[in-house]
């Protein structure tokens, strides 16, 4: 054990490697192509191959091929026993020389009930995906959640045919606005206690820690904003994306959050991030 975490210490110890390593990690549990992480890196193809290998030799990533694609995804478990190799061995399990872990009781949970979570849906321009999200929590669980949207590099305005659909679906649009990121990294920004990402690009870029280490997922789909053919035709990419959100967001506001110790609660968020968005146009 303690020869392979000193191999996978040496491997993320090269900047470039880690990189391709901290994309995977927030994009977990995507699979995600090869070239993909290239292109959200600036890496050239050979480049990238050489980095891969080395994470995938010492265990850290795992390869798959889908169709005549090679996909990676970070291999989590192997992380867990990096990480309790280093709070074990080298901390000898001092919790005041090393961050505890997460808390796997139900004691972990108890400390987040009894109020109102603020949850943060972040995609690329905030004029879709982002806000359909916002405004589906709120008209779900509005009682329960506090819910905000940004994007990482937003537009200046929303997507018109993003507030049509959601005006046909009788949401209140007035106060829906493009927002950044930025306004959310401020001091006296709320403490956010959920972080999903709804698209692949804002998952690739690289963000600060955010304060109070919230529990954060990715829950990527394809963005209606890019959809080409008549009004018809996007007018339905926008509907399956409002679709699929649904799903999502209805089965994240049934989870029993005041039972769910904090592993229980990220793997579930990471369940719902897997469900298929296809297929939800109703």
């Amino acid at each position: 054990m303690e020869k392979e975490s000193l191999t996978q210490l040496a491997t993320l110890s090269h900047p470039q490697r880690m990189q391709v390593f901290r994309l995977l990690m927030r994009r977990y549990p995507d699979a995600v192509p090869a070239g993909e992480i290239a292109a959200a890196l600036g890496l050239k193809a050979s480049t990238n191959s050489v980095y891969l290998s080395a994470l995938l030799e010492a265990g850290l990533v795992e390869q798959h091929r889908q169709g005549t694609s090679l996909r990676y995804r970070a291999n989590v478990p192997a992380v867990q026993d990096l990480i309790g190799f280093l709070f074990l061995d080298c901390c000898r399990g001092r919790p005041e020389l090393c961050p505890p872990q997460p808390s796997s009781t139900a004691d972990g949970a108890t400390a987040m009930a009894n109020r109102k979570y603020n949850v943060l849906f972040l995609c690329t321009g905030n004029s879709a995906r982002s806000i359909f999200a916002e405004a589906l929590l709120r008209a779900e669980a509005g009682d329960r959640f506090n819910v905000y949207s940004a994007g990482t590099h937003p537009y200046s305005e929303l997507n018109p045919l993003a507030v049509e659909m959601l005006a046909s679906k009788g949401h209140d649009t007035t106060k829906l606005r493009a927002k950044t990121i930025a306004e959310f990294q401020r001091p006296e920004a709320p403490v956010m206690d959920f972080v999903f990402t709804v698209c692949d690009q804002a998952a690739n870029e690289h963000c600060p820690t955010w304060q109070g280490q919230p529990v954060s997922a990715h829950w990527g789909m394809p963005d209606p904003v890019k959809a080409e053919g008549t009004d018809a035709e996007k007018r339905l990419a926008f509907q399956q994306a409002y679709g699929a959100l649904r799903n999502r967001i209805r089965a994240f506001a049934a989870l029993p959050l005041d039972t769910l110790d904090r592993i229980s609660l990220q793997a579930a968020v990471d369940g719902i991030g897997e469900t298929a968005p296809e297929g939800a146009t109703k």
